[in-house]
């Protein structure tokens, strides 16, 4: 991952907290240095550098003015003589901030609005927005996102999937009603995270993730050994039509959250504890044991909590079939949790989008760009040991199919 050095002069922080402007002011001086650092890059040589390795001249700058919520940001452009200047980042910058004020600005047009929300858009852009330039940055915009949102999945395995699904308010036919947002988080063969993409759904059934799941095969995706989700019947049937051979994983942040809701007051807490001990247990065999002795002893005081616990363990202990090292992180579906928080912090700027394509365009941005990070960033699991672990598995299947194979013929 690339690193850029930055510095500020004591003006820039002051600048900071004495002026409104401060916040654009100090985003312009920092994103301007990281392009004159990527223009260094690209030609190999800094200003007035004489070198051999430089592959070509600096042609003074251009202007590029961006609209984002703390304000007007004009930054400088480097110009490269016989060449072109290639840099993602004001793209990078914008892309949300984009789907953003098209979402509002869907609703003053079309009517939805209030006079608040007026005053927010002129505050977020500084300016006024016409049709014409909402209808330019939607033609910018969207294939961005539907490009990132239809890709093909078959260059790698997924061993490990992660689903879930938040609800939105959308207005169509003059009427607003409740869609559900199907997503899915597939950790690769090299231990990276990707998002592997969004649906819009008006509910959250069987035949909806069903659809979802037959989409991403569609898309090429292969190799899921773990599904790991929450207990929605649809969905959990729609994972085993769909992606057969693989073991289902019930998050036990939903499970343990479903046991205490149905136990007393009194005994949440300590029954928290005991069962947050079964989860955390070394090996699957001191797992059950545990939970045997926790069903024993709050089978009568808390029965409801405990039928639970007893009719969901299986599913709630099918990450102890993995190596040690990679159950804490796939035992829930807090990985996708903390991204629907992400979505939410932003959705509560537009509380009801105006149709199905703002909302796919604002959600679609936000998941683009933080996809984008993971990739940059570090691996999220180190997968050596599971690949070593996988291969003792299908050595010891193809070991034991000959010796089946004798048996069934010294039978007969």
């Amino acid at each position: 991952m690339t690193q850029y050095k930055v510095t500020l002069d004591s003006e820039d922080v002051q600048g900071l907290f004495s002026s409104d402007e401060g916040m654009a002011m100090l985003m312009e001086k920092v994103a301007d240095q990281i392009l004159d650092q990527q223009a260094t890059e690209q030609l190999g040589a800094g200003k007035y550098e004489r070198t051999d390795s430089r592959r070509g001249y600096r042609g003074g700058y251009r202007s590029r003015l961006l609209r984002t919520r703390i304000g007007r940001l004009d930054l400088r452009v480097p110009r490269l003589r016989g060449g072109r200047f290639d840099t993602e980042l004001y793209e990078r910058l914008q892309r949300s901030e984009q789907a953003l004020l098209l979402a509002i600005m869907e609703m003053v047009i079309n009517g939805v609005s209030t006079r608040k929300v007026s005053r927010v858009v002129e505050e977020m852009c500084g300016m006024e927005f016409p049709r014409s330039s909402v209808s330019d940055l939607c033609k910018r915009l969207d294939p961005i996102v539907t490009g990132w949102n239809e890709r093909r999945l078959d260059e790698c395995l997924y061993p490990f999937l992660v689903l879930d699904a938040l609800y939105i308010k959308v207005r169509e036919g003059g009427r607003v009603r409740s869609f559900a947002v199907l997503l899915g988080i597939g950790v690769r063969e090299d231990g990276c995270r990707e998002i592997l993409g969004l649906q819009l759904s008006r509910s959250e059934s069987e035949i909806s993730w069903d659809g979802y799941l037959e989409w991403l095969c569609e898309r090429g995706l292969s190799g899921v050994d773990l599904v790991v989700s929450d207990n929605h019947a649809g969905l959990v049937k729609a994972i085993r039509s769909r992606l057969p051979g693989s073991s289902w994983q019930h998050c036990q942040t939903h499970l343990m959250r479903n046991i205490l809701d149905s136990t007393p007051k009194r005994l949440q807490r300590e029954l928290h504890a005991r069962i947050r001990m079964v989860f955390e247990a070394p090996d699957e065999e001191t797992a059950r044991e545990l939970a045997a002795g926790v069903i024993e002893r709050y089978e009568t005081s808390a029965p409801k909590g405990i039928g639970k616990l007893e009719e969901h363990l299986d599913d709630a202990l099918a990450v102890m079939g993995l190596p040690a090292k990679y159950r804490k992180r796939l035992r829930t579906s807090n990985s996708i949790e903390r991204l629907n928080q992400e979505i939410r912090r932003r959705e509560r700027a537009i509380r009801i989008f105006p149709n199905e394509g703002s909302a796919l365009r604002l959600i679609g941005a936000l998941l683009l760009e933080q996809d984008e990070v993971w990739s940059e960033g570090r691996k999220y699991l180190e997968m050596t040991e599971y690949q070593e672990w996988m291969e003792t598995l299908r050595s010891d299947e193809s070991l034991a199919e000959p010796a089946l194979e004798r048996a069934h013929e010294f039978a007969h």
